[in-house]
């Protein structure tokens, strides 16, 4: 699993307008729920793109930036996938299934 961190608004714009396919999960440092939903994606995640890791208790403010952009009303944990700078699987707590980002991107 390889993490790359988002922690700032800029930096999530930027990837809205230049990166085609790529995930974004949300995490609260204080929340076990949160971990343990992190440790199930870091043992699922085989796809070949791109998953940010953002710490919501030190950058609220993109998560906020995310929701506004997006339209998906911040949740935490919470997994979403954007292709071509649009939303196209949301999905919080236990409900983030790695699978079912497969089957979006196939079906």
């Amino acid at each position: 699993m390889n993490w790359k961190t988002l922690d700032s608004e800029k930096q999530f714009l930027d990837l809205l307008s230049s990166e085609p396919l790529f995930a974004i999960f949300k995490h609260s440092t204080r929340c076990s729920i949160s971990s343990m939903a992190k440790s199930r994606v870091e043992r699922e995640w085989n796809l070949e793109f791109p998953i940010y890791y953002l710490d919501l208790i030190q950058f609220r403010s993109v998560s906020n930036l995310i929701a506004e952009k997006s339209g998906v009303v911040h949740q935490s944990p919470q997994l979403i996938v954007f292709q071509n700078g649009l939303p196209i699987y949301d999905a919080s707590h236990s409900g983030i299934i790695i699978d079912d980002i497969k089957t979006e991107l196939v079906g």
